[in-house]
């Protein structure tokens, strides 16, 4: 573990020494002693040094407006090189001399205690390919890397591995040093600011380059590692068409709070996906043509070519190889021009599949097995797993335009305003509706824009192929009604296929209430009827955890599911639960593993749906290498969760939770609710409301105008996390355990983090963030920006941070946070150095910009690369 951290030292040593040529060589030998005083002076300042503070302020100070820009540039893009050295110190785990990499050992871990279950080797492998888990990527609002520079850092990422060979020769080595000398250089002279605000079409891209450069390559190495770890185990392989990972996205789809996306957006997103796929599989297809030159094949093959040839494989992928040409040129034609799609493109996932299924059958029959598993195999599996549209598009809209819409409809029909009906009205116009045979709207009816947008959107989905999307959710959804009515407006559009229609359920109220709604629509006879597989619900993390806090929310998400497996199990249909997860604690993010295996007993189920979100996608999915680990977690968390689930809570651990979340949710609401001075605070003390000017996503920061109930979750959070106060992630526990403490349940808290993996993982997840938080840099922005009759909250604040460092402490029996893992703390030491010029620095700029009506040029700039940097190096934004 010590050699590992210290590669890692020595990679950023070498990263920092190579941006620092580059500054050099643009803004000569002054700057960069400048640079290295605001270093040195940071560093020392962390450890108490009042020489080093004053060093580091006086040289602040003095820079001239000209220098601000360069030095937050060079610590941000520091920040970034740090990264790649973390991520390439995942990968080399994998090529150690040392013990396999956790993500590696955990599905040989969890198949050996199945077997120890009398679970029989071969039943292992239907048991994998069974598994049916989703990976969502959602765009972020403040993701705030542009895909330019994300591309250079793979790039460095790849160099940096060539140079990692203990016997590479000095004159090699120092060909891979310029190399990386020269893309440092790349980077520092390429911006890093958008030039615009990126569009949802942009988004998408994003999504699709990273299953380009990393996903595409990371699912059929997954598979084979699943095949070893399969016959370790004395099991089969996988069987050809397993697919027990997928993905679908946001990215063109999540119109909620949206108006850049439309039906027509969505519609181009779509044939992008489509193009690409095709792009994709012409690549794999124009390779596979060159290695399969064998002469020997099958009768079934021969039957196939149809004429005598020596080189039949080429003969049957050539002809794919032509249809696929066809299909993207078509696809590209109708992209550009807004054209129908042609007839004679590849529709059918089969027509794509057979050849290649045949290609491998015929080689086995010849022999020739080894040939038939390799790059083939590879093809074929991402087949099964991308399909034709490479990733199923998700429609989300809130449920109020939907409403809105049935509304426009009622009223115009002479029926009256179905926004003052009762529940019980609605359903029962609903279901009328549904169960007719006529249409319920005529040519004559003209709605207004917003419900011709809601129309035009189920016309996109009326006209899609059936696997190119994947579930319509339903934002805010407190009702039966709120299903029903999508389901009827899809009717009206056309769709006469079974879509899976998904309630979200996102604040406190709602959770609590989900297993009614649920238990309602069960009830219905034609609603089951409907139903397109398993009853699919959403459960909101984020909103919920900015309406009561992340104490109450975990509790209430958990019971909510709970529930929802009990109706679902009563009601014989099988249950699905989408996990509206973010990448940060105050989002519900947190390690995979831990959060699925935190999930209560019975609600797994060999089923997983969930959200990964902007930079997270980024950190986890970015290479290759380290996306096979991050998808070996979740294929061995499932499986476990599903059969190896964790032991229901004991009745005191509930009744001691129930207490916990009420002393939360009191907490969090004392501050955030019922504190008159808050809202006031939270703008001056944060750059919540610079960061709704910067142009940093597709979608704006807030649903509607108002205060922080129409914030949505992700700034809420992101402007918390840029001052380092991380207030919504934490907020609620101080108060939550000193309660339990003053009650004597200390004891059992032990026992709960002991033996209850939902209990262990929250500890665990407010623990990391807490070590990231810092109140003496949030004590920084007060004094520059908070008003003086203000501050006195924000130290009440403090005195709460440190109140839940200190019970977290207390309850895991350490002197410091992370004390376990000393190579954690190091890292965010080590970071600390560059990000508190970087804090320091965004403290100036929001003093200056304050006041003015719009930002200046040169600090706009300035202020998205000190965003940009933060962000990147707590790894993590909203």
């Amino acid at each position: 573990m010590a050699r590992i951290s210290q590669r890692v030292h020595d990679n950023v040593h070498m990263f920092g020494d190579l941006l620092g040529q580059t500054m050099k060589a643009e803004r000569g030998e002054a700057f960069l002693h400048k640079v290295e005083l605001i270093r040195t002076g940071a560093k020392a300042a962390r450890r108490g040094s009042q020489e080093g503070r004053k060093q580091l302020e006086e040289t602040l100070a003095g820079l001239s407006e000209d220098e601000l820009l360069p030095v937050a540039r060079g610590f941000s893009q520091f920040l970034n090189l740090a990264n790649i050295a973390d991520q390439y110190h995942l990968m080399r785990r994998r090529r150690d001399d040392d013990e396999p990499a956790f993500e590696d050992q955990m599905l040989t871990q969890v198949l050996e205690r199945l077997k120890a279950c009398n679970q029989c080797p071969q039943a292992l492998t239907q048991v994998v390919a069974g598994l049916d888990i989703e990976l969502v990527l959602t765009a972020h609002p403040t993701e705030v890397s542009r895909r330019t520079l994300i591309m250079k850092y793979d790039v460095i990422a790849q160099q940096l591995a060539e140079l990692d060979h203990a016997s590479l020769p000095a004159a090699e080595r120092e060909r891979h040093v310029a190399k990386l000398r020269s893309l440092i250089a790349e980077v520092w002279h390429t911006s890093e600011i958008r030039s615009s605000q990126p569009t949802p079409q942009d988004e998408a891209r994003w999504g699709f380059a990273v299953i380009e450069r990393s996903l595409w390559q990371a699912i059929p190495n997954v598979l084979r590692h699943v095949d070893e770890v399969l016959r370790e185990q004395g099991a089969g392989p996988l069987p050809l068409d397993a697919a027990p990972i997928r993905f679908a996205s946001w990215m063109g789809g999540d119109r909620d709070g949206n108006p850049n996306v439309t039906a027509k957006v969505t519609r181009h997103v779509l044939r992008m996906a489509r193009w690409l796929a095709a792009d994709l599989y012409l690549r794999d297809i124009s390779q596979l043509t060159h290695e399969l030159s064998m002469q020997h094949g099958s009768d079934e093959l021969a039957a196939a070519v149809g004429t005598s040839s020596d080189e039949p494989y080429r003969v049957v992928l050539k002809r794919l190889r032509t249809r696929l040409r066809h299909t993207r040129s078509e696809l590209q034609n109708a992209i550009a021009h807004d054209l129908p799609l042609p007839q004679d493109i590849i529709h059918d996932r089969a027509e794509l599949l057979e050849p290649l299924l045949l290609c491998h059958r015929s080689l086995h029959a010849c022999g020739m097995g080894l040939i038939a598993d390799g790059d083939l195999l590879d093809t074929i599996r991402r087949v099964a797993t991308f399909g034709l549209s490479l990733v199923r598009l998700d429609i989300r809209q809130d449920s109020s335009r939907h409403a809105a819409a049935m509304d426009e409809i009622t009223q115009w029909l002479g029926l009256g305003s179905y926004l003052t009906w009762s529940e019980e009205q609605r359903q029962q116009f609903l279901l009328k509706e549904l169960h007719s045979k006529r249409p319920l709207l005529s040519r004559d009816f003209a709605p207004s824009a917003d419900t011709r947008e809601v129309l035009d959107t189920c016309g996109v989905i009326a006209r899609a192929p059936t696997e190119s999307l994947g579930t319509y959710v339903i934002s805010m959804a407190q009702a039966a009604s709120d299903v029903l009515a999508v389901q009827l407006l899809l009717k009206e559009a056309g769709v006469r296929r079974a879509m899976r229609v998904a309630p979200l359920f996102e604040t406190l109220d709602d959770l609590d209430n989900a297993a009614g709604v649920i238990r309602q629509l069960l009830a219905l006879e034609d609603y089951r009827a409907r139903l397109a597989g398993p009853q699919e619900v959403m459960i909101g993390y984020s909103d919920s955890a900015k309406d009561a806090g992340t104490t109450a929310a975990a509790w209430a998400q958990y019971r909510a599911q709970e529930q929802l497996v009990q109706v679902c199990e009563e009601a014989g249909v099988e249950l699905l639960l989408f996990h509206g997860r973010g990448g940060t604690v105050g989002r519900g993010g947190g390690p995979a593993h831990e959060a699925i295996l935190s999930q209560p007993p019975g609600s797994v189920a060999g089923r997983f749906r969930t959200t990964e979100q902007g930079e997270v996608i980024r950190f986890k999915y970015g290479l290759p290498e380290v996306a096979a680990q991050n998808l070996n977690l979740y294929l061995a968390a499932v499986l476990e969760a599903t059969h190896l689930p964790p032991v229901a809570p004991k009745d005191e651990w509930r009744a001691v939770m129930e207490r916990m979340a009420a002393d939360g949710l009191q907490g969090y609401r004392q501050v955030v609710r019922e504190e008159p001075q808050f809202v006031d605070y939270f703008r001056q003390a944060t750059p919540e409301q610079e960061l709704g000017r910067l142009p940093l996503g597709s979608r704006p920061a807030r649903r509607r105008s108002g205060g922080i109930e129409s914030l949505r979750a992700i700034p809420w959070i992101f402007a918390w996390t840029q001052t380092r106060l991380m207030l919504p992630a934490w907020l609620g526990w101080e108060s939550a355990l000193e309660k339990a403490f003053a009650r004597g349940e200390e004891p059992v808290l032990d026992e709960m983090r002991d033996q209850w993996p939902f209990f262990r993982a929250r500890i665990d997840m407010l623990e990391m963030v807490l070590l990231k938080a810092d109140s003496g840099i949030a004590r920084l922005y007060d004094e520059r920006l908070v008003e003086a009759q203000l501050r006195s909250l924000g130290e009440q604040l403090f005195s709460r941070q440190q109140q839940a460092v200190e019970n977290v402490l207390r309850l895991t029996g350490q002197e410091q946070l992370f004390e376990r893992h000393p190579i954690v703390r190091a890292s965010i030491n080590v970071r600390d150095t560059y990000l508190d010029p970087l804090h320091l620095l965004q403290v100036e700029l929001l003093s200056r910009s304050r006041g003015q009506t719009e930002l200046c040029p040169a600090i706009e700039q300035a202020m998205l690369v000190t965003v940009a940097g933060i962000a990147a190096g707590l790894r993590n934004t909203g």
